[in-house]
């Protein structure tokens, strides 16, 4: 990791500028283009008892770069964590960090800051006990613990809580405190174990931005995991998005939610609406008797199975049939609305579906279409469905993305 010159010479007892919030003004933006590998992830395997938890994971961490660890739970990303922080040993594979295999390097020689869900501060200490509890004073002198905790304490913006205890601050500030101590002692790697978690909603939008500006201005390679997608989406540089021990797709926020590669991805980021359909020859999906998609860059195999997807996003209602082939054209019968805020939700079904009525308030039978409000006054209980070809996605029958 690229330590600022100032934060190296407070650990050589070298001079220290007298402004202890310089730490804000003198630190870079990092530029991805400037990355190297700095943590490995190698045909991780692990098992409790029977139960296989992570399967065949490899993944990278890039100087300076966040990755988050995204699914549902039990899904096998903290466990994964633990492992990276040496708190978990693998049945199978290694850790390496710096070209050094660390697999069974224990915590404390791994350089791995550790931020919690629940904070884990002592309770018994004060804010500046606990932000210096990691800065041993065989390395640190007593100058330069104190001016540590003072730089930290203004780069979380709390510079006027130093003699207080855990149990004066609120939730946000508490886990400021833990994220100071956590990079206290210059980690090479900042780990976060869903730290937003147990926080407001509020909060949760206001901490995990400034988690995000001070893991840029320190150029600190961090992994989070997290159960909340737009938390993943809005942070991260990356996203793992994992689902039964496997990472599905590794992929940056935009493709992730643009270009999911599995059926499980595209069906666990936002919303997707999922229709059924078969091949009737080389290029072309039918999904009932007078809906066909002709997809020239695709070859297909007759007969074979298949499911279109398309975000609600993307739908546009017309209130008559407008046949294109650059569009799919579908007659719908609205059921339902829901109110989002910015937008209305609603909930269609296809008119010619040959269903009966408890099948066609199946899920997989509604569709979802988002519309600004404004437009509402023209939606009408029967119009037609129309999404570009080229917003569509086609999973084949091991939920594989085919375009």
């Amino acid at each position: 990791m690229q330590i600022p010159a100032h934060l190296q010479n407070s650990r050589t007892g070298q001079s220290m500028p007298n402004s202890a919030g310089h730490l804000l003004s003198t630190l870079r933006t990092f530029k991805m283009s400037e990355s190297k590998t700095v943590l490995e992830a190698i045909d991780i395997q692990k098992s409790f008892g029977s139960s296989r938890v992570l399967e065949h994971i490899n993944l990278d961490l890039k100087a300076g770069e966040f990755v988050s660890f995204l699914g549902p739970s039990g899904c096998g990303k903290t466990t994964l964590l633990r492992i990276i922080a040496g708190l978990e040993q693998p049945d199978y594979g290694k850790v390496v960090k710096q070209d050094v295999d660390i697999t069974h390097f224990n915590t404390a020689k791994r350089k791995c800051g550790i931020v919690f869900q629940n904070y884990a501060l002592f309770p018994n200490l004060t804010v500046a006990e606990n932000i210096a509890f990691g800065l041993h004073k065989k390395h640190w002198s007593t100058e330069e613990i104190k001016f540590r905790i003072n730089e930290l304490l203004h780069l979380i913006e709390l510079p006027n809580i130093a003699e207080k205890y855990p149990n004066q601050l609120s939730g946000g500030q508490q886990q400021r405190v833990a994220l100071a101590r956590a990079i206290a002692p210059n980690p090479d790697v900042l780990l976060l174990d869903e730290p937003l978690s147990a926080l407001d909603a509020l909060v949760r939008l206001n901490l995990r931005q400034k988690i995000r500006t001070i893991q840029r201005q320190l150029n600190l390679p961090a992994i989070m995991v997290t159960h909340d997608q737009e938390e993943a989406l809005s942070i991260s540089d990356r996203v793992a998005v994992m689902n039964k021990g496997v990472i599905e797709q590794l992929d940056t926020p935009h493709n992730i939610y643009y270009k999911p590669q599995t059926r499980f991805v595209a069906q666990f980021i936002g919303s997707m609406n999922f229709m059924q359909a078969v091949a009737v020859d080389s290029h072309h999906l039918k999904i009932d008797e007078q809906t066909f998609i002709d997809f020239p860059h695709l070859t297909f195999t007759q007969a074979e199975h298949f499911e279109i997807a398309f975000r609600p996003e993307n739908v546009k209602l017309v209130a008559q049939d407008e046949q294109s082939n650059e569009y799919l054209n579908l007659a719908v019968r609205i059921v339902n609305t829901e109110f989002l805020g910015a937008k209305r939700r609603l909930f269609c079904v296809i008119k010619n579906q040959n269903v009966n009525s408890k099948q066609a308030q199946a899920e997989e039978n509604i569709l979802q279409v988002d519309v600004d409000h404004q437009y509402l006054a023209i939606v009408q209980d029967e119009m037609y469905l129309q999404v570009p070809i080229r917003a569509l996605h086609v999973f084949d029958s091991r939920g594989h993305a085919r375009c």
